[in-house]
């Protein structure tokens, strides 16, 4: 871990919390909200751990991804869900200035701040993915996602991986999967904006079904990811 390093912790899908001034959007898609597509379970609890590990600042919405999509860029098809997708341009303007744009640019100029201090960023962002999806099973338990074309975070990975193989042997763990780390997201779009030498940014994906079993297995997983990162990012 090298003294120039500084971490940032975020979790863009922590919560299924919708605004009172919405709620009505909501009223036909409350067992939406409670799925997999409303937040990711486990994302949060792995975040604060992570971040209290590494003594690192920790940014989360708890607000339903099914209002605003923080991990979407603006233009993205899916930036809003089924319930927002068709409101008013007005309203939709209004849930972009109030509820994504103040979350996405204070990591930005957070970001910015550390990096102006000299050496890198290395940020994590939090999510956990559906054990199944349109009938396929997802056939990882941990994903680790990031641009194969960024040495550091090519690097960075391969440790994580190595590191959580060495701890815990039977997890099965993949990078690039269950999604590709190019692909529309914060972590992407914070790439345009540092260069590879200033940005690291990668995103773990834990399989909720690890969530849904709880107990002392899914505290034992959360422990073996993060003192896992540690030992990684020690290099």
């Amino acid at each position: 871990m090298a003294k120039e390093d500084h971490f940032l912790i975020t979790c863009e899908h922590a919560g299924n919390r919708i605004p009172p001034h919405y709620r009505h959007l909501f009223e036909d898609f409350e067992a939406l909200l409670q799925s997999h597509r409303g937040y990711d379970a486990g994302a949060l609890i792995l975040a604060r751990e992570l971040a209290q590990a590494l003594g690192a600042p920790l940014a989360v919405s708890t607000t339903s991804r099914l209002l605003i999509d923080l991990n979407r860029s603006v233009g993205h098809p899916r930036l809003y869900s089924e319930a927002t997708r068709g409101t008013p341009a007005t309203l939709r303007r209004e849930i972009l200035a109030n509820h994504y744009l103040p979350y996405r640019n204070k990591i930005e100029a957070d970001i910015a701040t550390m990096v102006a201090r000299g050496g890198r960023v290395i940020h994590v962002a939090s999510h956990s993915f559906t054990p199944e999806l349109d009938g396929a099973v997802r056939n990882a338990d941990i994903g680790l996602l990031y641009d194969p074309a960024r040495y550091g975070e090519l690097e960075l990975c391969n440790r994580w991986q190595a590191q959580i193989r060495a701890l815990a042997p039977e997890l099965k763990v993949r990078r690039n999967y269950p999604y590709t780390g190019k692909s529309d997201g914060l972590t992407a779009y914070l790439r345009r904006r540092f260069s590879a030498e200033a940005y690291i940014g990668i995103e773990l994906e834990i399989n909720q079904k690890h969530v849904l079993k709880g107990g002392r297995p899914w505290r034992a997983l959360r422990g073996q990811v993060i003192e896992a990162f540690v030992r990684a990012a020690r290099g």
